[in-house]
């Protein structure tokens, strides 16, 4: 610890009251509350506790009283690799923190029980690796709160796939002699690798992200890569010049393959593309988007918007039931990888938009489209103000909003109960297992 650090370290003995949003244990001295990763509640642990600023870094020196849910991490890497949180805890008491979790949000209302794995590990059906050169080229995932990178060679929670061929990319790297991007001077090639995998296709891609569009040695890295592994159906150098934490860069040249691969969804094929939103955990995909469409109680007659639509997942998997679905997205890829997946599944009645769904929504209104539902799924910082005074204009009678942050989420619902939406039933699902992230999924009744 630096200098700085050092005046405000104190050791003392204290007690996890409750956790917060990343699944710390919260331990209170005087008006201090002190988040303390790996502690849980009602542990008893001797602590090192620096203080700078408002913030706190805390470590466990010596754990005085165990949780009965302790248990011990599968992964040799749980507690330096910043990848999964609650590794320690059992799963039981995962779902059971994340159910209360929503509770705390969702306070007025009846939450149901976390939807939980049978087998809560190999889930990610996509990876993203960074590298780094110590002696050699190695690669894993960051640190808990830092930019270092830890050295992985295997994942418990990723699909098993994955670990085989970025050890043969970390070889075939040094074998070619490629240089390690240096972030602090600019220079070098490689930075990070990602990896896709489809769950029930076991189609693989690999996306390399580099610093430059000249690959040394490009056309038999590639051969050797793919002939090790024959499951990788696409390749894909992804150009970054940026400093930044984005990992994918704009620049994109497919080195093998058609750049997409294939995976299955409640009984329809996808086409994913290197920057496509798709779950990244295909078994509770199913069970989450299930409880999507039994929420919406779809029927012949419904007229069903899908905001924020991506590749058109839910705007494909709800048009069985209805008779018309729009999806809306943006992204202009997206867009096209939605009509394709929308005639290889060979469903006509859904529309795919590129554009700004709240826009969209606005010119339904005014047009006095029917519009009974809307399903919408943002990223974590969920839909501003003007989105959902679209919602509001359009009045359909059903609203099922998916998240992967259920703070933002409550906070766009009270906006729509505001102007006559109703909760009707909240469902927590838990797409990813060993961490403090909770999928929910609420739906809304328009009151008359």
């Amino acid at each position: 610890m630096n200098k700085k650090f050092e005046q405000s370290e104190k050791n003392i003995t204290g007690k996890a009251e409750y956790y917060d949003e990343n699944g710390a244990g919260v331990v209170i001295q005087g008006n201090m509350k002190i988040p303390v990763p790996f502690l849980l509640k009602d542990e008893v642990a001797e602590l090192t506790v620096v203080k700078q600023g408002k913030f706190f870094q805390s470590k466990i020196d010596n754990l005085i009283d165990k949780s009965k849910d302790r248990v011990k991490p599968k992964c040799e890497y749980f507690e330096r690799c910043g990848g999964c949180q609650l590794m320690h805890m059992s799963y039981d008491a995962q779902l059971s923190y994340k159910t209360k979790f929503v509770k705390s949000l969702f306070k007025k209302h009846k939450v149901e029980n976390t939807v939980g794995m049978d087998v809560p590990y190999d889930y990610r059906n996509k990876m993203i690796s960074t590298f780094k050169f110590d002696k050699k080229i190695k690669s894993g995932f960051y640190k808990l709160y830092s930019h270092a990178v830890v050295s992985i060679k295997e994942c418990m929670v990723q699909d098993r796939l994955a670990d085989p061929i970025m050890e043969t990319i970390r070889q075939l790297s040094n074998q070619y002699k490629l240089k390690v991007f240096n972030e602090d001077k600019k220079t070098g090639f490689l930075r990070h690798v990602l990896i896709r995998t489809g769950h029930y296709t076991r189609e693989v891609m690999v996306v390399l992200v580099v610093a430059d569009r000249v690959f040394p040695g490009k056309g038999q890295f590639i051969k050797a890569l793919t002939k090790r592994h024959p499951e990788i159906k696409t390749v894909i150098q992804n150009v970054n010049k940026r400093q930044t934490s984005v990992v994918l860069g704009d620049e994109e040249h497919i080195l093998y393959g058609n750049g997409t691969i294939k995976d299955q969804l409640m009984g329809l094929t996808f086409s994913i593309s290197s920057k496509s939103f798709y779950q990244i955990n295909p078994i509770q995909t199913e069970k989450l988007y299930a409880l999507a469409v039994e929420m919406a109680e779809l029927n012949k007659d419904d007229l069903v918007i899908d905001t924020y639509s991506g590749i058109g997942t839910i705007s494909l998997i709800a048009s069985k039931s209805v008779k018309q679905v729009f999806g809306v997205e943006i992204n202009k890829s997206a867009i096209k990888n939605s009509i394709r997946n929308a005639k290889a599944n060979k469903i006509d009645n859904v529309q795919f938009v590129q554009g700004d769904a709240g826009q969209v929504m606005v010119q339904m209104a005014k047009e006095r489209v029917p519009v009974t539902t809307v399903f919408m799924d943002p990223p974590r910082a969920g839909s501003d103000e003007k989105f959902l005074s679209a919602v509001v204009k359009l009045k359909p009678k059903k609203v099922v909003y998916i998240s992967c942050n259920p703070v933002t989420q409550k906070r766009d619902i009270d906006y729509l109960m505001r102007f006559g939406y109703k909760i009707e039933r909240i469902a927590p699902v838990d797409m990813f297992p060993h961490t403090a992230h909770v999928e929910t999924v609420v739906k809304l009744k328009l009151l008359k």
